[in-house]
């Protein structure tokens, strides 16, 4: 009996030893065969965004339980380098809500801010990723012009961002550096300085792309070419909140040009898509561009990735029936680097793809092949298209990492839930 307990003991440490030895290679295995050194493809695991390929970093989503980190897409493929000439109403964008509002952007000296954070990298890398259209909160504060994320049309010092002129001479810069580039900037004005925009427009060096309102499309026609908008220089569209504006300051009024509709919790409410109240009903034949909102009332840092999945997906086609089967040329969201792995920028590639080739994805479009001949992919590409202009191929930078553990906003929220504190401000 002793021997035979000796015997099977020593069997059972030998299959142990042998199930050790097997796990040890097989995870030598796929630390061999695993993707470095920029060979990552979307949701390929990896340890750090130099293992990723070109447009994409390494994150992860806790809100969807993906804990372990992988490839995510950051950067946008720019519809008019595969289809280009085309109005440009018939294109989609990436829009960001709160452009400037920027997570550790720096407080006024000695104070602190407090106010929600909407982005986390700076209107520069925002560009240079493929967001064509800003939106900016721009109040009279300081004797100037000032970004401000604030209460009640007033800005104040913990809640004031940055002079605009510094956000507005980032999109000259870009604009100046890429000639065939076209930026859209939605304006929450609360600017009451006579000829206030005008003069700031004008000192950032941003008159000379200016749209003129006079040529701005008033009964639901196409607009001009993005060719010709280039060639006449005519690359920055301005849109205001103030409808008095576009009389006394050539600023289009944006309910005049756009439909919406509503912006925070009611623009994510599943399989509802309410027209904003500003806005002209859905269907109004007089406008033909289509802004689509899609971001909460309070903004959740590490939520949004979670956002940015399917259910952004599922609102697109919710707004797109309820507009009339018309497809959003403007996506607006917070966070849009955020996601499980495309986000964003998959559903725009999806968006553009329908309209500009009739392809589920515009990675499938051929240039000059009749409308519906598709390219035989297996299934839409979540990863950035390559194409020509280089500046948009460096890599994404954000200002903080994206697994932090700190979220300013959620100590906001949590301020927030208190009636009392929200009389203060409303």
């Amino acid at each position: 009996m002793t021997c035979f307990t000796d015997h099977r003991d020593l069997s059972r440490a030998t299959a142990t030893g042998y199930l050790f030895l097997l796990l040890l290679f097989s995870s030598f295995i796929n630390i061999w065969s695993s993707c470095s050194n920029g060979s990552c493809q979307v949701v390929d695991s990896c340890s750090h965004s130099t293992d990723c390929g070109p447009g994409l970093f390494c994150g992860n989503c806790p809100a969807l339980g993906k804990t372990q980190p992988f490839c995510i897409r950051g950067q946008a493929t720019i519809p008019t380098s595969v289809i280009g000439g085309l109005p440009f109403n018939k294109y989609s964008w990436l829009v960001t809500h709160n452009s400037f509002s920027i997570v550790d952007a720096p407080a006024l000296p000695g104070v602190q801010r407090f106010t929600f954070y909407n982005q986390e990298d700076t209107v520069t890398n925002q560009l240079k990723n493929g967001v064509r259209g800003l939106m900016l909160d721009m109040y009279d504060f300081n004797g100037d012009i000032w970004l401000c994320h604030s209460f009640r049309g007033q800005c104040f010092n913990f809640t004031a961002f940055k002079p605009a002129i510094n956000t507005l001479r980032e999109v000259e810069a870009f604009l100046s550096k890429n000639p065939s580039e076209i930026v859209t900037i939605i304006i929450e004005d609360y600017v009451h300085t006579p000829k206030g925009l005008t003069k700031l427009f004008k000192n950032a060096g941003l008159d000379k792309y200016w749209f003129p309102v006079s040529k701005m499309p008033k009964k639901g026609e196409d607009w001009p070419t993005v060719t010709e908008m280039v060639k006449a220089n005519h690359r920055l569209l301005v849109f205001t909140s103030v409808a008095s504006k576009e009389e006394e300051e050539g600023i289009a009024y944006q309910w005049k040009y756009l439909l919406e509709n509503e912006a925070g919790d009611p623009g994510v409410k599943p399989g509802s898509c309410p027209n904003r109240k500003e806005s002209q009903p859905f269907n109004s034949k007089t406008a033909s561009l289509f802004l689509m909102n899609y971001f909460p009332t309070y903004p959740v840092e590490d939520e949004a990735c979670k956002e940015h999945s399917a259910p952004l997906a599922d609102m697109i086609r919710t707004c797109y029936k309820a507009a009339g089967s018309m497809m959003p040329n403007f996506l607006a969201v917070n966070f849009y680097l955020r996601s499980d792995g495309g986000g964003v920028f998959y559903d725009l590639d999806s968006m553009n793809g329908q309209r500009l080739c009739g392809c589920n994805t515009i990675a499938a479009c051929q240039a000059g092949a009749p409308f519906g001949s598709c390219k035989n992919i297996s299934m839409p590409t979540p990863s950035p298209m390559t194409n020509s202009v280089g500046s948009f191929s460096g890599p994404v930078q954000f200002s903080t990492s994206t697994s932090t553990v700190y979220h300013p906003n959620h100590l906001m929220i949590a301020l927030f839930s208190f009636p009392w504190i929200i009389s203060l401000f409303f």
